[in-house]
């Protein structure tokens, strides 16, 4: 059980830093997509022609490739908090590709991050051992998961049906919110997904259930809407703030819908659920702290005033006396009435 416990560990970890670097690529695609037609975060989907965009697809899906493998060898708490190594790597390659400065502070945060993901891993429970699809229907079926189901559904239509279009070019809580709801149940289809093909590769066909179907349906679909809001958050937001965000909000409603739907801390001790409460307060701790260095992203030229003439400013000062200063001159000195005009000449 523990040797599965390291091998979800291991996929993880490459998951991690494949899905962080991921973030970079597809910005840059984004960015340079938006150059030439409208961006992702007002509808556009110039994106799909730009071959950067695609590599950072690949990308992302060769780790979450890796993260889906990780799922069937390890429970989702263990394998979700592990993706504070993306906003490790998307954080320290956006620094550098990107300009989007890291301040100090924002490296407490990253740190703050791997610790708290590490004390979650050290007190990770057990994997269950699950024989059949039909055993996962049972457990997703039960009133409570039903329930956060429902209460989960609801929330992302509201946000995307009310929230999204008032909202979410200001407030990045839209867009990462829609994200992480609908993660939380793309992970257990996910889930669902990887062990029947573990089953059925081991010799027990799972592909003959409706179940398998079903959950395949639900992930496809939370997927694709998962894509579509990211990518509208990464091409409105910056960077070194999104990816800690979403990983705060994902790894939140993952727990708590692994825990609701499977039970992962049934017969845990209380002390083993207090570290990992602690380790989960210490990582949010740190995603604030990173939320606090955010910078604004620089306006696209689409989005910047340029005149086509010069301006000269005149300036009367305390003595009565005019001072003319172009733009580009420094600071004028101490006024009182400002009167600025257009010059055409």
């Amino acid at each position: 059980m523990y040797s599965s416990n390291l091998t979800g560990f291991i996929l993880a970890m490459v998951s991690s830093a494949f899905i962080g670097s991921s973030f970079i690529i597809k910005k840059k695609g984004l960015r340079r997509a938006s150059a030439n037609g409208p961006r992702a975060s007002v509808g556009g989907y110039g994106y799909l022609l730009e071959p950067l965009w695609w590599v950072g697809m690949i990308t992302m899906i060769v780790g979450e490739i890796a993260n889906f493998v990780a799922y069937i060898y390890a429970p989702a708490v263990l394998v979700t908090p592990l993706g504070a190594l993306s906003i490790i790597v998307s954080a320290v390659l956006a620094h550098f590709l990107l300009k989007e400065k890291l301040q100090k502070m924002g490296i407490l945060g990253c740190l703050l991050c791997i610790v708290g993901s590490t004390v979650i891993v050290l007190h990770a429970p057990e994997e269950q051992s699950l024989t059949s699809v039909e055993e996962i229907w049972e457990l997703a079926t039960q009133p409570a998961f039903l329930l956060y189901t429902a209460s989960a559904v609801a929330v992302a239509l509201v946000l995307i049906l009310y929230f999204s279009p008032r909202y979410g070019q200001t407030n990045i809580m839209v867009y990462i919110g829609i994200c992480s709801i609908i993660g939380s149940l793309t992970v257990m289809s996910v889930k669902a997904i990887g062990i029947a093909i573990k089953l059925t590769l081991e010799g027990t066909n799972q592909l003959k259930y409706l179940q398998t179907w079903i959950f395949g349906t639900v992930a496809i679909t939370c997927i694709i809407t998962q894509l579509n809001y990211l990518n509208m958050a990464l091409d409105t937001f910056n960077t070194t703030v999104v990816s800690p965000i979403y990983y705060a909000m994902f790894t939140s409603f993952t727990i708590l819908a692994s825990a609701i739907m499977f039970k992962d801390y049934s017969g845990q001790s209380v002390s083993s659920i207090a570290s990992e409460l602690c380790g989960f307060i210490t990582v949010l701790s740190g995603t604030a702290v990173l939320h606090s260095t955010r910078e604004p992203d620089p306006p696209t030229a689409s989005d910047m005033y340029a005149p086509i003439s010069p301006k000269v400013s005149w300036f009367i000062q305390g003595n009565g006396e005019l001072w003319k200063q172009k733009e580009e001159d420094g600071s004028p000195p101490s006024f009182i009435t400002i009167l600025r005009q257009d010059y055409f000449k």
